[in-house]
């Protein structure tokens, strides 16, 4: 009983009173120290992350070193292959669409028949024409007819009157011996002397009509000849034009476009094809603006077929400039890839100047948002990055050469900087 009496007193005996630091470290003081952490971590983040900066995470970006080196001053361009030579195909003479004889992609040689147009306005004009010219071969003819039968009779007439002169001056001469011999009245012979120079002027007359009217039976009868050699003429061009009603081939090559249907109007001169030489090739190609007083023509351009390189010279530049691009013709200038068809597509290096040394930087995707004038340049100690004004030169589809902003050695951003907004710096 005494024992237990004394246990009692013990446990009622008063514990010492923690003070001190030891209070600091209790189980009742945890929470106090979690919120002490907790706001100072909030107040650094306020005072390290300002209005101009922004905390990215260093694994979702890419970074490159800027280098000094041989920059290779270059541009790709994609080239789809194109005949040098296309003529298009057009008929001489409209109508309707009889008969496709050569469907588009076969091979032609020149003058073969691609297609048969019909035309009745056409066949009504060649009748037409016909019968006009037989009218006017009737009417030469009758009138050619008409002419010989005034010859005959202008000449039976200057017959008679030769027969007539002839007379007289017989007349005269017997009337005039006559006379000398006192024999017969002057009267008489003055009669037969009148009659005899009558006779003549007459036969005289009549030549000279005879002259004047083969003169113009002469010019008259040139001038329905050429009349009717004009509509000869008219009548074979007119059957000519049926000959153009088939569509003939002009060049020999590949039949690349036929644009008509059976049963389809077709107008005179209107493009219903085209044909491919098959001769010469080209490598038309889009080029972006940014090279377009550096793209003459006599470059030298690259490409690579089943590890063989050949060489393109550019032909010809178009100064039009359509979404950001302009166009640009390449042509084969040596060498040429085997079985080429066209709209074949390849990817050639065209070369813009000689290597030079430069510093460099790989392409990336911040060029795209920066436009080439500035930079996010990472500091020595990896932390942050900070935006820098830069200026970019030329540039190759592998880098951009960089003339002011950026020494060799420093680290920069080349990835997309879409989501970094306009912030001055980068926290990692």
């Amino acid at each position: 009983m005494c024992t237990l009496h004394y246990s009692l007193k013990i446990m009622d005996k008063e514990l010492p009173k923690i003070t001190g630091w030891r209070k600091a470290v209790t189980k009742k003081a945890l929470p106090w120290w979690a919120g002490g952490i907790l706001i100072i971590t909030i107040i650094v983040l306020l005072v390290t992350t300002t209005s101009d900066s922004l905390r990215v995470d260093k694994n979702n970006i890419t970074t490159a070193k800027v280098e000094k080196g041989e920059f290779n001053d270059y541009t790709r361009v994609s080239g789809s292959v194109q005949p040098l030579v296309s003529v298009q195909l057009s008929p001489h003479e409209g109508g309707i669409v009889q008969e496709i004889l050569i469907e588009e992609g076969s091979q032609v040689k020149t003058g073969d028949p691609i297609l048969i147009l019909s035309n009745d306005n056409l066949d009504l004009q060649i009748l037409n024409a016909e019968a006009e010219l037989a009218e006017k071969e009737n009417i030469l003819r009758n009138t050619m007819i008409q002419m010989e039968q005034q010859k005959l009779s202008v000449r039976q007439e200057e017959l008679q009157l030769s027969t007539d002169v002839q007379r007289n001056l017989r007349n005269f001469r017997q009337q005039e011996a006559l006379f000398n011999d006192k024999l017969i009245p002057k009267e008489d012979y003055l009669k037969a002397k009148e009659d005899y120079e009558l006779a003549q002027k007459r036969y005289q007359l009549v030549k000279e009509r005879a002259i004047q009217d083969s003169l113009y039976r002469g010019v008259e009868i040139q001038q329905m000849q050429q009349s009717l050699g004009n509509m000869r003429l008219n009548m074979d061009m007119i059957r000519r034009r049926k000959e153009k009603l088939i569509v003939r081939a002009p060049i020999d090559g590949e039949l690349g476009l036929l644009d008509v249907n059976l049963g389809q109007s077709v107008v005179e001169g209107a493009m219903i094809g085209q044909i491919n030489s098959m001769d010469s090739y080209k490598l038309e190609t889009k080029i972006d603006e940014h090279y377009i007083d550096r793209v003459i023509p006599g470059l030298i351009a690259n490409f690579d077929r089943q590890g063989k390189q050949y060489e393109v010279v550019l032909r010809k530049v178009y100064p039009e400039v359509r979404e950001g691009k302009f166009q640009a013709d390449f042509k084969f200038e040596e060498e040429r890839p085997e079985n080429l068809r066209r709209g074949q597509t390849y990817y050639l290096d065209l070369q813009l100047g000689q290597p030079e040394e430069a510093v460099i930087i790989p392409r990336g995707t911040f060029y795209q948002k920066t436009g080439g004038r500035w930079i996010y340049v990472i500091d020595k100690n990896g932390n942050k990055a900070t935006k820098r004004d830069i200026k970019i030169g030329r540039q190759n589809p592998q880098y951009y050469e960089v003339t002011e902003g950026l020494e060799p050695g420093e680290q920069v951003i080349v990835s997309s900087y879409d989501r970094f907004g306009d912030n001055e710096t980068l926290i990692f």
